[in-house]
């Protein structure tokens, strides 16, 4: 998919006076919902509203994730400019905007659509550019899940699928777009920097409230948006359930960042364009803001060094603070919707002693909790989160806390069990979250520490210093000891991690 400014022209003249229209350039965003309609009232709230126009889908409304309470509190002029921007006249009478009328005005299209119309929504988008002759629109999304191909039974990233979608995202806090002194910042991300320039430029001049910044990681943004959805829910559950065990939290908390940012960077090194997104760019990164040009994780495999993660993308401020900013409970104002989610499971577990019995009983205590259960970004990552853990090779040692978290939503009746009781008590989950993260051949060592009194254990411990005293690598040991055999003695969060692993 071609998405870019830009046609492939060498003529000076006419690069020049495209450059000189865009610096008058139009953003269009479609579908709309809480974080663009957020971002509207803003722009209406801080400027004129010349630069921005907005279209619905058919069947939504341009305030419709917004409560009537919410509504009753912003202020008439500024939803009079937004109802502006949403409409045009056509022969003398006002008509609601259309996708298609906004790739035919517009030079950078936000497509706003959750998990489930994103693919059609871009499908058709295309069309339309191609129809219109408009092939120099450029297309973003803001979707934070994984999308599906039922045909197929397969999850994916959506920019993966489509390296040249851009991808838009900031962290958004209810109501905090509407307050007039408040700001953000977001990344505007797309493989090539100059669009990637350009597309953060035009977005930047929404509002004076709005910092936007340029990276080239789409793929990562997006993986990095679900995750957090996801890790948000944990976060949710943890605020409510530990509020009499702080010291817990910030472990948790700690820990549910730390395997975002690592699960992004393994799929970072999946990217069939990982090395030309270094070496083929007419910007230096540096020159995007990135500190420095590359951050690679290495792991030494017996003498030799793997590279397994690429962590440059965690130098985009703005999607590794709305990771932190989705797991934190406000001062005023109320958390994200999935922290929200995480609330009415912390809820519902502690009102039944037990995890949900199926994801649908959850459902049951989001909307019971005043949640809309199609808004919720993170229930639907997670029902495809075996796919994609499969698909991009994550390691349990960097997903253990949504591993859990998905064995308490989708296990069997043991496995939710052993969630339930790692979840809800202090000490076990503390366990969980130190041992969880070990590689399984690094537990191997501390299991014969704490059985050294078995030969075996010792045989292994004995060798393991000998190779370290002659300075050579342990190459696949084949004498680990004998695991242990489970039972009812067994804590409850070696058998989660044991449940996991198998």
């Amino acid at each position: 998919m071609d998405n870019n400014f830009f046609k492939d022209s060498l003529d000076k003249k006419v690069i020049e006076q495209r450059v000189s229209a865009i610096s008058q350039a139009k953003v269009g965003f479609y579908s709309i919902g809480l974080y663009p309609a957020s971002l509207a009232y803003n722009s209406a709230m801080q400027k004129s509203n010349k630069s921005l126009l907005l279209a619905t889908r058919p069947g939504r409304s341009l305030l419709g994730a917004f409560s009537e309470e919410e509504i009753k509190g912003m202020d008439p002029r500024h939803l009079v400019k937004m109802r502006r921007m949403a409409s045009h006249k056509e022969n003398g009478k006002s008509v609601p905007n259309t996708l298609e009328y906004l790739i035919a005005k517009c030079d950078l299209i936000v497509l706003s659509s959750n998990s489930k119309y994103i693919k059609q929504d871009l499908d058709q988008a295309c069309n339309l550019r191609k129809k219109l002759g408009r092939t120099n629109v450029v297309l973003s999304c803001l979707a934070g899940s994984f999308n599906h191909d039922e045909a197929n039974n397969e999850s994916y990233v959506l920019c993966e699928k489509y390296p040249n979608l851009a991808f838009f995202s900031g962290f958004h806090r209810h109501g905090s777009l509407r307050d007039p002194v408040d700001s953000f910042t977001a990344n505007f991300c797309h493989p090539n920097s100059l669009t990637a320039l350009i597309g953060a430029h035009i977005l930047n001049q929404l509002s004076p409230n709005i910092q936007v910044s340029p990276g080239i990681h789409n793929v990562e943004a997006q993986y990095l948006k679900a995750a957090k959805n996801m890790a948000s829910i944990f976060a949710g559950f943890g605020y409510v359930y530990h509020e009499q065990n702080p010291g817990i939290l910030p472990t948790l908390l700690t820990l549910l960042l730390h395997q975002c940012l690592d699960q992004a960077a393994t799929v970072s090194m999946s990217r069939q364009d990982r090395e030309k997104l270094y070496t083929q760019q007419t910007i230096a990164l540096t020159e995007l803001g990135y500190a420095i040009p590359r951050i690679e994780a290495v792991l030494n495999k017996g003498g030799f060094t793997e590279k397994v993660r690429d962590h440059t993308f965690s130098q985009l401020t703005a999607m590794v603070a709305d990771v932190r900013g989705s797991m934190m409970l406000p001062v005023t104002g109320k958390p994200t919707r999935n922290f929200q989610a995480g609330q009415a499971l912390a809820y519902g577990m502690s009102k039944h002693g037990r995890c949900p019995i199926d994801v649908k009983e959850f459902e049951q205590w989001c909307k019971d909790a005043g949640l809309n259960v199609g808004s919720l970004e993170g229930l639907k990552a997670l029902k495809y989160w075996p796919q994609i853990e499969a698909k991009y090779s994550i390691q349990n040692h960097d997903a253990s806390m949504v591993n859990l978290l998905y064995k308490g939503l989708y296990g069997t009746e043991e496995e939710k069990d052993f969630a339930f009781e790692v979840m809800t008590q202090s000490r076990e989950l503390s366990n969980y979250c130190q041992e969880s993260v070990r590689h399984t051949h690094s537990r191997k060592y501390a299991e014969a520490l704490n059985h050294i009194e078995q030969l075996e254990a010792l045989e292994l411990i004995s060798n393991a210093i000998i190779a370290d005293n002659a300075r050579k690598a342990i190459r696949n040991n084949d004498n680990p000891i004998e695991e242990r055999e489970l039972n009812s003695d067994t804590p409850a969060y070696l058998r989660a991690i044991d449940s996991i692993e198998q």
